[in-house]
């Protein structure tokens, strides 16, 4: 019966469809920018130019393009480029975004799937409304409550908190406020879908042992909410580290993250290979650590369940 199952060719093309998705929408444009990467424009405008010299069959491949992201030309010294500052600020923002939307989300999420299943539907509207309004048009929003003349510093004046305005706009908190805000249900859902299949007898067996409270939520229910915290921290941190708008909206000019960096470089100088080998080392600072942590989680699972 198994081996009739796998010949039907439903199953093929549930698996496929993806896969081709995958292909189609992932790997095709990363080969693209792959391939610009090594391109060496010259003075031309067109960035698809050959790489491959038909005379002599050898590839011609500008490896200056990654090597100027970490080498800094003038001085000769690596890893004090503006390319590595803007790297490790994004993922420096990116990591304490993902932090405060753990910090914020997870309450969120423990209170839904605590509450009555009538419920739930009603709450997990409410997380997902603001995805019903414009990306930009929430992120403007945030520029008109955080300006000097916006609705906070004319509340603190109300209430005799200051005298004048407080510089809370284009600052580092105003982009993580506005970046939390932006992803902070991205980290919700995944945490929901994670604890409310939780069994939260487990916690009243703890309460009978003599468990505190806190003693038994984090005994019990943070491990076994360790993959939604882990999808969810993923889900905030990857698109975080690319972040172009709100950093571009609410962040200062000392808040250059890569994001920024790649427009520039491709809009502003034209340099199409370099802006193309930055979003590749991005892709490759991101994707490889997750491969790393996927690898050894899943070959932990095998191993604990033997056990």
């Amino acid at each position: 019966m198994v081996a009739l199952l796998k010949r039907l060719p439903g199953r093929g093309f549930v698996i496929g469809v993806p896969f081709a998705w995958l292909l189609l929408f992932f790997l095709l444009p990363f080969l693209i920018l792959l391939y610009i990467s090594f391109v060496d424009m010259g003075s031309d405008i067109h960035p698809f130019k050959p790489i491959w010299d038909a005379e002599t069959g050898i590839l011609q491949l500008k490896y200056e393009n990654y090597i100027s992201i970490f080498r800094d030309s003038e001085e000769g010294r690596w890893l004090e480029t503006l390319y590595v500052e803007a790297y490790l600020r994004s993922i420096w923002y990116a990591l304490c975004t993902a932090v405060l939307c753990l910090l914020i989300g997870y309450p969120f999420a423990y209170f839904i799937a605590r509450s009555a299943p009538s419920v739930r539907p009603a709450l997990l509207m409410m997380v997902m409304l603001p995805f019903w309004t414009s990306f930009l048009l929430r992120v403007y929003a945030w520029k008109g409550i955080l300006a000097d003349q916006g609705v906070v510093n004319h509340l603190l004046m109300a209430l005799g908190v200051t005298s004048e305005p407080i510089q809370m706009l284009y600052t580092n908190v105003s982009m993580l406020v506005g970046m939390t805000y932006v992803y902070l249900p991205f980290m919700v859902l995944p945490l929901y879908a994670n604890l409310v299949k939780m069994d939260f007898r487990l916690l009243e067996a703890a309460y009978d042992l003599g468990a505190s409270p806190f003693k038994a939520f984090w005994l019990v229910t943070v491990p076994l909410s360790k993959a939604g915290i882990v999808a969810g921290f993923m889900l905030v941190f990857i698109p975080c580290v690319g972040e172009f708008v709100i950093p571009s909206l609410l962040g200062g000019p000392e808040n250059l993250m890569i994001g920024r960096v790649v427009w520039d470089e491709m809009f502003a100088s034209n340099n199409w290979p370099r802006a193309s080998a930055l979003a590749v080392a991005m892709i490759g600072l991101i994707i490889v650590p997750l491969a790393i942590y996927y690898h050894y989680t899943g070959s932990a699972a095998p191993d604990a369940a033997k056990s």
